[in-house]
C-alpha cells in the first residue's frame, strides 16, 4: 500500500507534476459541486412541514388557518391531517405539504416515525397557557424531536410556536425558552443515567446526543437543526397573530 500510494506522488513530482495537481485539484472542486448538487436536490424533494406537540397545544387550528386561511372549530386528532400551504406571492408554483401529527403519545410517535423522512421543516406548536403544568411533556417530546437520529441527518429546520398568546395568562417566548432548556438538560442527565451500565448495542440507535457534551443543554449549541422561537395566536382572527408563522414557512419555500 505504501508503495502504491509513492507511485501516485511521484505523478505530481514528475515534470508534469503541475499539470496533474490542476487536474486533481478541478476533479475534487468539480466533485464537490456535484456532491452539493445531489444534497441540495435532494433536500429541495422534501416539502413537508410537520406539526407536532401536545394535545390540545392547537395544533389542528393552526393547520386550519395555514391550509383554509380562516377560523374552523376543530377537535382532538386520532388521524394525521395533511393540505398545502401556498403563501400568496408563491413563485414557480411552490409549495409546502402541511401535516398535522396527533397530540396522543402513542399515535405521535407512529406518524412522526412515518413521515420523518419527508421534513423540511416541523412546527412545534407549545400550548403558552398550560405550559407549566405540561412543562415536563412538552420538554420530553420536544428531545425526541431533537434527539432523533433521522431528523439529525436531514437537518429539517424547526419553529417553536408559543401559540394561545391572545389569552393574558400565556406565558412569553422567553420565559418557555429558558424553562426548555432548563427541563432538557435534566432530561439529558435522566436518560444518560437509565442507560449507563448498558453495553452500546442495548442503547438507542436512533439517538443522538442532544446539545454539546461537557456543558448545560443550550439551544444555540443545536448545529443539525435550526432553531427559531416566536410567539403566535392560532385562534386570534388578526393576520398578525400569524405573521412570524408565515414567515418561517415562506423562507422555507
Amino acid at each position: 500500500m505504501a508503495v502504491e500510494m509513492e507511485n501516485v506522488f511521484s505523478i505530481f513530482r514528475g515534470p508534469n507534476g503541475t499539470i496533474f495537481a490542476i487536474i486533481f485539484a478541478t476533479l475534487i472542486v468539480l466533485l464537490t459541486i456535484v456532491l452539493a448538487w445531489v444534497i441540495g436536490r435532494s433536500r429541495n424533494k422534501r416539502n413537508t412541514v410537520l406539526l407536532v406537540g401536545l394535545s390540545d397545544a392547537g395544533k389542528t387550528l393552526l393547520f386550519t388557518r395555514l391550509y383554509y386561511n380562516k377560523f374552523l372549530a376543530t377537535h382532538t386528532s386520532i388521524k394525521e391531517n395533511k393540505g398545502s400551504y401556498v403563501p400568496e406571492q408563491a413563485q414557480d408554483g411552490k409549495f409546502l405539504e402541511l401535516i398535522d401529527v396527533p397530540g396522543n403519545e402513542k399515535l405521535r410517535g407512529k406518524f412522526i416515525g412515518q413521515f420523518k423522512d419527508l421534513a423540511r421543516g416541523i412546527i412545534f406548536v407549545v400550548d403558552s397557557v398550560n405550559f407549566t403544568r405540561e412543562l415536563h411533556a412538552v420538554a420530553e417530546c420536544l428531545f425526541d424531536i431533537l434527539s432523533n437520529k433521522t431528523f439529525n441527518k436531514l437537518s429539517p429546520q424547526l419553529l417553536i410556536a408559543c401559540n394561545k398568546q391572545d389569552l393574558t395568562t400565556a406565558k412569553s417566548m422567553n420565559v418557555i425558552k429558558s424553562q426548555l432548556a432548563k427541563e432538557i438538560n435534566t432530561l439529558r442527565k435522566t436518560r444518560a443515567a437509565a442507560v449507563k451500565g448498558l453495553d452500546e448495542q442495548s442503547m438507542s440507535r436512533d439517538e443522538v446526543f442532544v446539545g454539546q457534551k461537557g456543558k448545560d443543554f443550550d439551544f444555540a449549541d443545536l448545529r443539525a437543526i435550526k432553531v427559531e422561537i416566536i410567539e403566535c395566536s392560532a385562534k386570534g382572527e388578526a393576520e398578525t397573530d400569524l405573521k412570524d408563522v408565515h414567515e418561517w414557512l415562506n423562507k422555507l419555500i
